[in-house]
């Protein structure tokens, strides 16, 4: 049996083929998307690949680059022809939570200026229903008066902390609060509530934005169009 980063892989390299020459591509943050790179990385040394790569953490910027692949800032380029990125939990309505990995607001500007999106997951990424936890970018500001009105609303807050304590930082020098609901029922409705507090800066929910889905499973990689079918 595979284990999860084998999934990971196979989904990542399979997904890398759908970038061609001369293409703008959106590249993702996360575990998935780093064999992404590692492919896309493969195609500019051995077939001398050409693309312009726009970045959706500093990280991944650094990462490609060491890679040979040319990255430019969103505001430098003047359209993006697909981002490829992953996600932390996929619905059947292809609603899905982003966020683990600290970059959900970079992640949410690249995708809704991108032309299509792919998300790449392993199979343990789809789920009946959204369980997962769901980060919130805060300005720093206020923040703690914004965690009591979210705590008070029942949807059980915890500060993102790091290895020492201390809240953790985003690209763009936020916060993270991350939300625990017992599930979400109605995505577009949670998501509207966030947006509309003060404070908030962003949220995990990425709605009506993939087009095609990039599964690695046991067996084979699966692909969907995310628009005429449900997921599971």
């Amino acid at each position: 049996m595979k284990d999860t980063n084998e999934l990971k892989k196979m989904a990542g390299y399979r997904a890398a083929e759908f970038v061609e020459d001369g293409m703008v591509v959106g590249i993702g943050s996360g575990s998935t998307i780093a064999y992404v790179i590692e492919a896309l990385g493969k195609r500019v040394s051995e077939e001398g690949l050409n693309i312009i790569g726009v970045p959706t953490s500093d990280k991944t910027r650094r990462t490609a680059a060491k890679l040979g692949i040319s990255m430019h800032n969103i505001d430098d380029v003047d359209h993006i022809d697909f981002t490829i990125d992953g996600a932390d939990e996929i619905d059947p309505d292809f609603a899905a939570i982003k966020g683990g990995g600290a970059a959900l607001l970079w992640e949410k500007i690249v995708a809704v200026n991108s032309t299509r999106n792919i998300w790449v997951v392993d199979e343990g990424k789809l789920a009946p229903k959204l369980t997962h936890y769901l980060p919130v970018e805060v300005i720093p500001y206020g923040s703690d008066q914004l965690f009591k009105r979210l705590d008070a609303k029942g949807y059980k807050p915890s500060w993102r902390l790091d290895q020492n304590g201390n809240p953790v930082r985003t690209d763009s020098a936020n916060f993270l609060i991350d939300l625990h609901p017992a599930d979400i029922t109605d995505p577009f409705t949670l998501g509207r509530e966030l947006t509309s507090m003060v404070g908030v800066v962003e949220h995990g929910l990425f709605l009506n934005i993939v087009d095609t889905v990039v599964v690695g499973r046991q067996d084979d990689v699966e692909i969907f169009d995310a628009h005429p079918q449900p997921l599971i």
